[in-house]
């Protein structure tokens, strides 16, 4: 297939902002939905801000959601980084208690599957899961699956069913990409309706899928996509193309309607339909002065579990910084529990040397990858797993408070926010880059009230660690 040039973008047809907008807020002011998004890493919330997110889900918690002010709410399950058995008995016990709670406050709800624009997780086993376990419990049948990758800020497009990653001047087939070759979620197409019949072994073929091209969304044919929305039954499957936010808009707005007939969809997708569904308005990027405090001397952390090439190359750009120390985490030991206990208790000794001393510290993983080589998928998840609880073990083990923490991965993030800082529910700030979020740690949490930045392992140039390191430094 190839890769095409970035420009291409350029030449795509416009529409008329101003009338996608206007459309968009009526069909907004007329739904009165809640969305709850199961977030698979933390990485869902990277195109909202002052919503919250929750990193568990008994009633009260779930009540709470419901009920929080907010049009939208966004459930952490982490599951990306469970097994295929973990993350179906999770969601069905999700599933089960958002229908007991939206009936019991009478709410109708949409929920959506928010996994990575690259396509990595566990498709199609989550939304057949809470497709299986909603209409068990009463729910009325779903008529079909929404599926929507598009993520702006991360440079991910959908032109043509192709989904591309933007790389440098190239848009490049996302099954040509690194992260097609995952070893639990690797796949081999770029085009989404074959990657929907891959994913689904062929119990959904190509040729069944429905596409809602650029040329529709361009011209505001919000009619003609409505139809399609309209004919869609047996849960059949939409891929939508998009290359920036009003092209969801235009969806969305013809989505709307749909659902005011009646029609029921789950929705599988990355952060971008999840912001326009959720009526969240963008704003500019965070400043030093919302993120900091000006009185707090101590020095902050920046901790790197990925392994993505992307990650690699930002912290060999972050030595750029001078201020900074350096403490390697050698993950390689993670065989010999004796040895692999010493090395983590002398990163945490080195990293609250520096954070004392009021210098940043940078903790990072040895880059050369430790695998298994067993050919079995699962086996290669749980020795990701435990590394990624080394990790978090060394934040969890901090006796001083930094300033800051960065973590860096998806899996990473969410094991250090839910395991190491026991954040129940946190407040989403905003983005310190685009496409890298900032949560503001409940006063539950082991550093309370303290911003947490969440960046994702394939989001950024090879500069971007560097930059949000350095907007956070004195």
């Amino acid at each position: 297939m190839g890769p095409l040039p970035k420009s291409i973008l350029a030449s795509l047809p416009e529409c008329g902002a101003a009338s996608v907008e206007a459309a968009y807020q009526a069909a907004l002011a007329g739904d009165d939905t809640k969305v709850i998004v199961l977030d698979d890493d933390p990485t869902g919330v990277q195109t909202v801000h002052d919503v919250y997110v929750y990193t568990e889900w008994k009633r009260e918690t779930l009540r709470e959601a419901f009920t929080d002010g907010n049009k939208i709410s966004f459930l952490l399950t982490n599951s990306r980084g469970l097994t295929g058995e973990e993350t179906a008995k999770l969601h069905r016990q999700i599933a089960s208690r958002i229908w007991e709670i939206s009936r019991e406050l009478d709410r109708s709800t949409a929920i959506i599957s928010r996994s990575d624009s690259t396509l990595r997780g566990h498709y199609p086993l989550e939304t057949e899961v809470l497709r299986e376990t909603l209409e068990e419990a009463g729910a009325p049948p779903f008529d079909g699956e929404i599926l929507m990758p598009f993520f702006e800020e991360g440079g991910r497009y959908t032109v043509d069913n192709v989904h591309y990653v933007a790389s440098g001047d190239l848009l490049v087939p996302v099954g040509e990409t690194e992260f097609a070759r995952d070893k639990t979620f690797g796949y081999h197409s770029s085009n989404l309706c074959q990657w929907v019949e891959e994913k689904t072994e062929g119990v959904f073929p190509a040729s069944e899928v429905t596409a809602v091209s650029l040329e529709e969304i361009r011209s505001l044919d919000y009619e003609g996509i409505e139809r399609k929305l309209l004919s869609l039954h047996s849960f059949g499957k939409m891929i939508v193309n998009a290359v920036c936010e009003n092209d969801v808009k235009v969806f969305v707005t013809a989505l709307f309607r749909a659902l005011k007939k009646g029609k029921r969809f789950l929705y599988r997708s990355a952060a971008a339909l999840a912001k326009v569904m959720g009526g969240v308005a963008s704003r500019p990027l965070l400043t030093r002065q919302e993120l900091v405090d000006p009185d707090d001397h101590n020095g902050g952390l920046m901790i790197a579990g990925s392994h993505v090439r992307k990650t690699t190359a930002q912290i060999a750009a972050l030595h750029e910084l001078e201020e900074l120390a350096f403490v390697e985490l050698n993950q390689h030991l993670v065989t010999d529990g004796k040895a692999f206990s010493r090395e983590i208790a002398r990163v945490i000794a080195e990293a609250e040397k520096n954070i004392r001393e009021g210098r940043t510290v940078a903790v990072y993983t040895r880059r050369e990858r430790f695998d298994l080589n067993s050919g079995n998928k699962e086996n290669e998840l749980r020795l990701a797993v435990k590394i990624s609880d080394a990790v978090t073990s060394v934040v969890s083990g901090l006796t001083v408070r930094p300033r800051f923490i960065i973590a860096k991965g998806g899996i990473t993030s969410s094991e250090i926010g839910t395991k190491a800082l026991r954040c129940r529910r946190a407040r989403v700030m905003g983005q310190i880059l685009k496409g890298v979020p900032v949560w503001e740690t409940g006063d539950e949490s082991l550093f309370g009230r303290m911003p947490y930045v969440i960046f994702p392992g394939n989001v950024g140039d090879d500069r971007a660690l560097r930059d949000a390191v350095r907007k956070l430094l004195p």
